[in-house]
């Protein structure tokens, strides 16, 4: 009992647990559509993903409004750990002024829903300073979950032991040689895991800017269905093209927490 329960809890088995969920929603999902008379047109959807032609592979819509969500996270995420880096350390260190600055940006960022962040950033400050939309999507992004991630990094820096800080004051490094060389590489290890599924929130959180005709995954099977009225079919599909970039961080995530949790 006990070496099942351990493999449930190795990689394999946490995939194998998320594969089985799926397949029972899909299962779900599908009963539940046959039973009011709906006509599955699964033959249709390929095309939506690529064609091929002439030797070459032609993506279609879905697959290309995947790389816009994929281009969009990935420079949300690398914005978003700027952010919350250079928010944890002006509450941490940084002045009255940084830390009130910090405290403010964090109150409107968390008390305040995503939806109405982007519809400020897309109407008010788009148009005085010429952002287009791909980089409005990016920054209302960047700055909801850089406010989870400065949280994190704060955490993981008061995680780190107080002897270290002494250490590196005694051996004569200053205040910023003692964050970057002894506190910020361990406050990164102990951030890692939390950092993770942050990204995973990200991702998720990316199909909201559909609202202002981003044309990422979402939007285009929005579009789809507009067009042929194959509800499920493409919103299942949508939902395993999501999953294919969350399952993956989601694993990594888990495993980061119990490889660092484990003493060496």
């Amino acid at each position: 009992m006990e070496r099942s329960l351990a493999l449930l809890r190795t990689p394999t088995g946490e995939a194998a647990r998320l594969i089985l969920l799926a397949i029972g929603m899909l299962w779900l999902i599908v009963n539940g559509a046959t039973s009011f008379g709906y006509s599955w047109q699964w033959h249709r959807v390929p095309r939506y993903l690529g064609q091929s032609f002439e030797g070459s592979f032609w993506p279609g819509p879905l697959l290309k409004g995947l790389g816009v969500t994929v281009e969009i996270s990935a420079a949300a995420l690398v914005l978003s750990l700027a952010i919350g880096l250079v928010t944890a350390l002006a509450r941490l260190r940084g002045s009255r002024l940084g830390q009130g600055v910090a405290r403010v940006y964090l109150e409107i960022i968390r008390n305040t829903p995503l939806l109405i962040q982007i519809y400020l950033f897309y109407f008010v400050l788009a148009p005085i300073v010429g952002m287009s939309r791909w980089w409005v999507a990016v920054l209302s992004l960047a700055l909801f979950e850089g406010a989870s991630m400065s949280e994190a990094m704060r955490g993981a820096v008061l995680a780190v032991p107080r002897g270290h800080w002494e250490s590196a004051a005694a051996l004569g490094l200053s205040e910023g040689q003692c964050y970057r060389r002894v506190v910020l590489p361990q406050a990164l290890r102990i951030a890692l895991p939390a950092l993770a599924g942050r990204a995973v929130s990200l991702v998720k959180a990316s199909a909201i800017v559909s609202v202002i005709a981003v044309f990422d995954l979402t939007t285009e099977g929005r579009n789809i269905i507009s067009d042929t009225f194959m509800t499920f079919e493409i919103w299942l599909t949508v939902a395993a093209l999501y999953l294919l970039i969350t399952t993956p961080l989601s694993l990594a995530a888990q495993g980061l927490e119990r490889r660092l949790s484990t003493p060496t």
